[in-house]
């Protein structure tokens, strides 16, 4: 089997037991607001672009107008501007609200920043201008980012804490991370809390973002129609959130999306259903990543998935007794970050076996030793076995005992060509012994499939003890 690429997307994260937020006070729930700040970044001939914005807007089926200005759809963004940005302001200028300000739309709003610093709000970075980035080259939208921190720090007088370019490419998140100025990086929607990714050297905070309860499905096909649905589904998030408690909440907004009449009442509902319970902490996403860091800051370990083959062979190679081909062949998987646990690690190793030939797994039984047989006696089993038939008592036998085993250690092998092998740590002293008499009048064939996945169970066990 020849070595295949990583596969780099961590499809476990926290797994079953995602840490303890511990929010301040207390809080069951951290509630995030963010404001989108496009308008006046969109697409635009005006901007240097080569044609008219079409994303997020009233207009139903809209499609770039190449080379043209697009009058209904300017003045569409115009709204969010003039009209829209300001009703949320009223609503929202009391609580902890992130603003996602594109530099070249902030830069032609002095008004409106001038509101939102006055209001306290934080005003992270939501790229130089509000286009597409999947098709740019790393180096054009390395660019990119260096001078939508510059714009912005020039515009509002302080550099970004945080990013989301939103319209994002592969390399989004690591050239952003690669500057070193970001406290959190927001352009990811995979989990309900912060989680630290490593780039390089550096270590950098995610905090996710949301398209679900994001006002932008007003402009989406199979999205609200109605501010009742928009509210409805908030009040359902909430709800399920609250009650897992540790969650974060987040909720995204639009100027020209929710900032019209008909859509506002209901993020106005939605504050004071938020504000009717306890442990609410409403809070900017720099104070989650101020909060998550200090809770949980990052930790280095020597993970599974950057390991060399070299390194995991020795790591792994026991784990199936004497059978280090097993982890040979599950590095040439290409295993990535979802890997990196015991439970990973295990399909990863139980795949090789399971499909390894008949006489490969018997190889794999017959490595096994007896149960408190001579190997034992004399001291020279492995150190994982040592351990497994001491921890079942098996090194504190009774002569009678011990004759008793090899006894049936000898039938056994006669019989099926391989040892008896159980996960004694799943069972007593007494308990071993009985599933000794009954299996060993079992059918060869079935015994070898039992065998097999008592060899499985026991590099499971192996496993979690190398993991704690």
């Amino acid at each position: 089997m020849t070595e295949t690429a990583k596969y780099p997307r961590d499809m476990t994260g926290y797994g079953a037991t995602p840490p303890e937020a511990n929010w301040p006070g207390g809080a069951r729930i951290a509630v995030q607001i963010v404001l989108n700040y496009e308008e006046g970044g969109e697409n635009n001939i005006l901007h240097g672009d080569l044609a008219s914005e079409a994303f997020l807007s009233e207009i139903v089926g809209a499609a770039p107008w190449p080379g043209q200005r697009h009058a209904n759809m300017e003045s569409i963004y115009e709204y969010g501007a003039r009209a829209g940005f300001w009703r949320l302001h009223r609503m929202l200028k009391d609580l902890p609200v992130t603003v996602y300000g594109v530099a070249t739309a902030l830069a032609r709003a002095p008004e409106q920043v001038k509101a939102m610093l006055d209001a306290g709000w934080e005003v992270a970075s939501h790229g130089l201008k509000w286009i597409e980035h999947k098709d740019m080259t790393p180096q054009m939208e390395r660019e990119q980012i260096a001078e939508a921190i510059r714009l912005h720090t020039e515009v509002t007088g302080q550099a970004p804490k945080g990013w989301y370019t939103g319209r994002s490419s592969e390399n989004t998140i690591e050239l952003a991370a690669e500057t070193g100025a970001f406290k959190y990086i927001a352009d990811v929607y995979a989990d309900d809390v912060p989680y630290w990714i490593e780039v390089g050297e550096r270590d950098q905070l995610i905090v996710p973002y949301t398209l679900d309860c994001n006002d932008m499905r007003f402009a989406t096909p199979q999205g609200f129609n109605a501010p009742a649905q928009f509210l409805d589904y908030l009040k359902a998030t909430f709800d399920v959130l609250y009650a897992e408690g540790g969650r974060m909440m987040s909720i995204g907004l639009h100027c020209r999306l929710v900032g019209r009449p008909g859509r506002a009442q209901a993020l106005q509902q939605f504050i004071e259903y938020a504000n009717s319970h306890e442990g609410v902490w409403f809070a900017t996403r720099e104070e989650i990543a101020d909060h998550w860091a200090a809770e949980h800051p990052p930790v280095r370990w020597n993970r599974p998935s950057q390991m060399d083959k070299a390194t995991f062979v020795e790591t792994f190679g026991s784990i199936f007794e004497h059978s280090p081909w097993i982890a040979e062949r599950a590095y040439d998987l290409g295993l990535g970050p979802t890997h990196d646990t015991a439970t990973g690690i295990h399909s990863a190793l139980s795949r090789m076996f399971r499909s390894a030939s008949h006489d490969e797994r018997l190889g794999v039984l017959t490595a096994h030793p007896d149960l408190a047989g001579k190997l034992a006696a004399a001291g020279r089993l492995t150190v994982e076995s040592t351990s497994e038939q001491a921890g079942a008592g098996l090194d504190q036998l009774t002569d009678e005992e011990r004759e008793t085993f090899q006894s049936l250690n000898a039938q056994y092998v006669e019989k099926h060509g391989f040892p008896f092998i159980i996960a004694v740590r799943d069972h007593s002293k007494p308990g071993i012994m009985e599933a000794f008499r009954t299996r060993i009048d079992h059918d060869t064939e079935t015994e070898f499939d039992t065998a097999c996945r008592q060899v499985e169970r026991i590099a499971e066990l192996r496993l979690k003890d190398h993991f704690a």
